[in-house]
């Protein structure tokens, strides 16, 4: 009898630990900030789901589409109330580069975030997650895989977009100084900057004050207007071509002095966004950007009559082409806790019927999916559309060159529109940075 009673109090013990045991774990699925499985910081669903809250952290560059951005992820927290994305965007007149760098530095890791591909993504590769068997990888255009494609055939980004850039001109004030045809050769362009500075229009809005309109974009045209830009890349890499000496970047001094000598004043303290101001609000005619001022543009003047010219360096029929590819990827870090939910946001970007509007018409880019239709396109993206249709572009080259050399370039630029250097100078000195920086 003794032993009978001794093993039922053992039982009623031992259910008594399995109860006290249910409720700790239960609270502690329950609280804010508790750890779960594998170190993942969660949060309670406030509709009183069992699903915990994951939070992606996305750092982008692209400032001109934040808040359209924004509101995007809004749309897909509601239809996905488990995510929350927090979105930090840099970009403009601040480097990304080296504010991604800082993060990775001090431990916080974006979970969505930008690369530039070709030398850029063999300087993150290691951070990138593979999404070669993702399912929109088939609807990507064959010129939305080159940047993030490595030798190894695998893809590590999915286009943000495509993009062209030139000099962006005023229909209106054109016609208002009696000219009638779009100059397509650095002729025209200089006797048209001429007539419009006679009826009293500056022509040209020039932010020589950003290293990247400069030193990236600008400088672009004499790489891009080679035979073969690549293998003249990869000449300057082993030694057998140059840039000093070189017909192309000879050239390239007469773009520079026609946009110095028919600009705005002050061009080298002139930002990105005093730059694009001048022209929206009609105080020049021309200006040397892309397809991702449209938003601002129409944000200042809703009516303006505008178009893509070319940035010529010759006379030649084929310096009539625009600089069109992709400006960036979305890419993801292969070491986030959450990267099944991070690969599920970026398919619903450009899979959704909301994510796809938002692209075409929200954000006014030009898809670079065969699934998504360029319907909504402003002005200068049905430019950028044309150009591409009749084949009339060139590519953007400066993915491939050493890292940190565009900054470097710019410096120069700056010093030869002050009038400190010669231009022979600046062609030594680029040179100089190649070869030190490769």
């Amino acid at each position: 009898m003794k032993r009978y009673a001794f093993l039922l109090l053992s039982f009623i013990l031992f259910v008594g630990l399995l109860v006290g045991c249910g409720s700790k774990d239960s609270n502690d699925t329950s609280s804010s900030g508790g750890d779960s499985e594998g170190g993942k910081s969660t949060e309670s669903n406030s509709e009183g789901s069992d699903d915990e809250v994951v939070t992606l952290n996305f750092f982008q560059f692209k400032v001109e589409i934040a808040d359209q951005l924004q509101a995007m992820i809004d749309e897909y927290e509601k239809e996905n109330p488990n995510v929350k994305i927090k979105l930090e965007s840099v970009g403009g007149g601040a480097d990304y580069g080296a504010a991604l760098k800082a993060k990775f530095a001090s431990g916080e890791e974006p979970d969505i975030f930008n690369n530039g591909g070709f030398k850029e993504l063999e300087l993150w590769k290691e951070r990138l997650a593979d999404l070669s068997d993702e399912p929109w990888v088939e609807n990507v255009l064959p010129i939305g895989k080159v940047p993030m494609t490595d030798t190894d055939g695998k893809l590590y980004g999915m286009p943000v977009n495509l993009e062209g850039y030139g000099f962006v001109y005023n229909k209106d004030l054109f016609e208002q100084a009696g000219i009638t045809e779009p100059p397509k050769t650095l002729s025209e362009l200089k006797a048209a900057a001429q007539k419009l500075q006679d009826n009293g229009i500056t022509p040209f809005a020039a932010g020589y004050g950003e290293w990247w309109v400069i030193g990236q974009h600008l400088l672009n045209i004499p790489f891009a207007q080679q035979d073969d830009p690549v293998a003249f890349i990869e000449g300057l890499y082993d030694g057998s071509e140059t840039i000093v000496g070189n017909e192309k970047f000879e050239q390239f001094q007469e773009v520079i002095d026609t946009e110095i000598g028919f600009g705005n004043e002050n061009p080298i303290t002139t930002d990105y966004n005093t730059q694009v101001t001048l022209f929206a609000s009609g105080e020049t005619a021309m200006l040397q950007q892309g397809n991702w001022t449209e938003n601002m543009i129409y944000e200042i003047n809703p009516d303006i009559n505008m178009a893509f010219l070319p940035i010529p360096l010759n006379d030649d029929a084929d310096a009539d082409r625009l600089p069109v590819g992709v400006p960036n990827n979305w890419v993801l870090n292969k070491n986030s806790e959450n990267l099944d939910e991070a690969k599920a946001f970026l398919n619903w970007m450009v899979s959704s019927e909301t994510g796809k509007r938002y692209i075409t018409e929200e954000f006014a880019f030009i898809p670079a999916f065969d699934n998504i239709e360029p319907t909504g396109l402003g002005a200068l993206g049905q430019s950028i559309l044309e150009y591409s249709k009749d084949d009339k572009t060139i590519p953007w080259t400066w993915f491939r060159w050493p890292d940190g050399a565009n900054k470097e370039f710019a410096a120069k630029i700056q010093e030869y529109a002050a009038g400190r250097i010669e231009y022979s100078e600046v062609l030594e000195q680029f040179q100089a940075i190649w070869d030190e920086m490769k």
